[in-house]
């Protein structure tokens, strides 16, 4: 890995751990990559750590999905759960992918790299 790669990830982990959207999964995961950077284990927690943000870096078709829902309902309230519906479906019709919270931006930013990571 290149320094610069090494950099641009170790930024990104940070960014995800701060980020109040994220799980605390992915937040050891972060913490356990970063850990092992430049030593012996880092490859094996490269690949630990790329298996958790697949898991956790959400669809914007698995968000949309969660705010049509009772669930996104519940969990934004009606008022910002159809604000973020809106805003995501945007999103979508402009190519998005992702998620954009905080913890997915930064986890899918890290996800982009994963040919050059493993």
């Amino acid at each position: 890995m290149t320094r610069e790669l090494a950099n641009y990830v170790m930024e990104k982990s940070k960014e995800l751990i701060v980020a109040p959207s994220c799980s605390a999964e992915a937040k050891a995961a972060a913490n356990s990559w970063i850990e092992a950077a430049g030593t012996e284990k880092e490859a094996e927690e490269t690949k630990k750590y790329l298996a958790e943000l697949e898991e956790d870096v959400m669809s914007i078709d698995d968000l949309i999905g969660l705010l049509e829902s009772d669930m996104g309902t519940k969990i934004f309230g009606a008022e910002r759960a159809a604000a973020m519906i809106q805003h995501s479906k945007e999103r979508k019709a402009a190519g998005a992918a992702y998620c954009d919270c905080p913890a997915c931006a930064a986890g899918a930013a890290i996800l982009e790299k994963k040919e050059e990571l493993l």
